[in-house]
C-alpha cells in the first residue's frame, strides 16, 4: 500500500472541477492567448511536475521547466535573470548574468530542497547523450518557502523526485494550484501555488508566443484586473499590524520563441515585475522575486569550430509588444495560481484557505469586470 502510495504522489496532479478566471469571465488584459493559455504553448517548451502530498506534514514538490527537448548542455538557450527582490536562494545566477544562456533545465522546489534539485539536474545534465566529457555544469534552481503548510525541515525532496519531474516533462496542459512546487505554498493570505498563461502576438506584430510560469508564495493587496478584491475581502498585509504576512516569495520563468538576445530579455524580465505588481504584489523585505526569461530561438551551440556566432535578433523598436505580453501573462499566471489552488492543511495544522471564488465573482461582477 505504502508502494502504490508513494507512485501516485510521482504522477501528474490533475486538479478536476478547477475553473481558470478565463472560463469564469474574468478576461485580463487584451492580447489573445495561446491554445493552453500556459508556458507550453511557445513550442519546445515541457514541463513536468511532481507533488508530494503526505501525512499531515509533507506538502511541497517539484515543477521542472525544459527550454527545448534537445541536449540543453549543449544547445543553450539565450537566456537573462532580474532579481525584483533578492531574499532567496536562486542557483546559477551569476554565470547566466555573465554568459546570457541557461544549460540546464530549470527547476523549482522549496527552500531547503534547492542543494537536492541542483545536485539531481546535475545528474541529469552529465547522463545526457553527448555530455560525456562535461566538467562543468549550471544548474538552475528557484525556490519559495512552503514552510508554513510544510514541514520544510524534513526535507522530503529526494534526488528521485527531481528527475521524475524531469523525465515525465511534456508539452501539454500544466497542472496548476496544489502543484509540484506550490504544493505547499501560500499567496496574498490564501492557498498559492504554479500558474501558467500565454499569450500570442498577431501577425503584424511578429507571430511570436510569449508564456509564463509562476510559484506563487508571497503577499500584498490582491487586485484582479484592476479590482481591489483583497480590499473588497478585507485581507491584505498590514491592515492592523506590522506583521510578515507580506512576506514569501514569487519565482517567474518567461519562454519565449521571440528571437532576443541576453540584453533584451533583461529588458523583458523586467516587465514581468510588473505584471506581478499588476496583483498587487509588493516585493516585500522578505520575498524571494525573480525571473527568468529565455528564448528557444538562436541557440548557442557548447562546442563548434566557427569563431563568431551569427543570428538575427529582434530591432528594439520591436519588442514593445513582446514587453506587453509578458505583463499580461504574468498577472494572468498568478491569478490562475490562485483561482485553482485547493484549501490545504498541513505541518502543526497550520490551513490555508483557497480564494472565496464565489465572493470574489460577486465583486468582478460589482465593478463590471465579468464577461457573461
Amino acid at each position: 500500500m505504502k508502494n502504490l502510495l508513494s507512485l501516485l504522489l510521482l504522477l501528474p496532479l490533475t486538479l478536476a472541477a478547477q475553473k481558470r478566471p478565463r472560463e469564469l469571465g474574468i478576461k485580463i488584459g487584451v492580447l489573445p492567448t495561446g491554445a493552453l493559455n500556459a508556458i507550453t504553448d511557445v513550442p519546445g517548451v515541457k514541463v513536468g511536475q511532481v507533488t508530494l502530498t503526505e501525512g499531515a506534514d509533507v506538502r511541497t514538490g517539484v515543477t521542472a521547466i525544459l527550454p527545448h527537448d534537445g541536449n540543453i548542455f549543449q544547445q543553450k538557450v539565450q537566456a537573462a535573470m532580474y532579481i525584483g527582490n533578492g531574499f532567496g536562494k536562486m542557483t546559477g545566477y551569476s554565470q547566466v548574468e555573465e554568459l546570457g544562456t541557461i544549460e540546464s533545465p530549470i527547476v523549482l522546489t522549496n527552500t531547503l530542497s534547492v542543494p537536492t534539485a541542483a545536485d539531481a539536474v546535475i545528474d541529469w545534465t552529465l547522463a545526457q547523450k553527448g555530455n560525456e566529457n562535461v566538467k562543468s555544469v549550471n544548474p538552475v534552481i528557484g525556490e519559495t518557502n512552503d514552510g508554513f503548510l510544510n514541514d520544510i525541515r524534513g526535507r522530503h525532496v529526494r534526488k528521485d523526485h527531481v528527475l521524475n519531474a524531469l523525465a515525465q516533462a511534456e508539452s501539454g496542459p500544466v497542472a496548476e494550484g496544489n502543484a509540484g512546487a506550490g504544493n505547499g505554498t501560500v499567496c496574498f493570505g490564501w492557498k498559492g501555488g504554479i500558474g501558467t498563461a500565454s499569450r500570442k502576438l498577431p501577425e503584424k506584430l511578429g507571430n511570436y508566443t510569449v508564456g509564463v510560469l509562476v510559484q506563487t508564495n508571497f503577499g500584498g493587496v490582491l487586485k484582479i484586473n484592476g479590482v481591489p478584491v483583497g480590499q473588497e475581502l478585507g485581507k491584505y498585509a498590514f491592515k492592523e499590524s506590522l506583521d510578515k504576512s507580506s512576506d514569501g516569495s514569487c519565482m517567474m520563468v518567461l519562454a519565449t520563441d521571440a528571437p532576443l538576445d541576453a540584453r533584451n530579455l533583461k529588458r523583458l524580465a523586467k516587465r514581468v515585475m510588473l505584471g506581478m505588481a499588476q496583483t498587487g504584489g509588493i516585493a516585500a523585505n522578505g520575498s524571494g522575486d525573480y525571473v527568468i526569461a529565455f528564448s528557444t530561438a538562436n541557440k548557442v551551440l557548447h562546442e563548434t569550430a566557427e569563431p563568431v556566432f551569427s543570428a538575427a535578433y529582434l530591432h528594439n523598436d520591436y519588442v514593445s509588444p513582446i514587453f506587453m505580453a509578458a505583463i499580461e501573462a504574468t498577472e494572468e499566471a498568478i491569478i490562475n495560481s490562485l483561482f485553482m489552488a485547493r484549501t490545504s492543511e498541513g505541518t502543526q495544522g497550520h490551513k490555508a484557505e483557497e480564494l472565496p471564488r464565489d465572493k470574489v465573482m460577486e465583486i468582478m461582477r460589482k465593478y463590471g469586470r465579468v464577461k457573461e
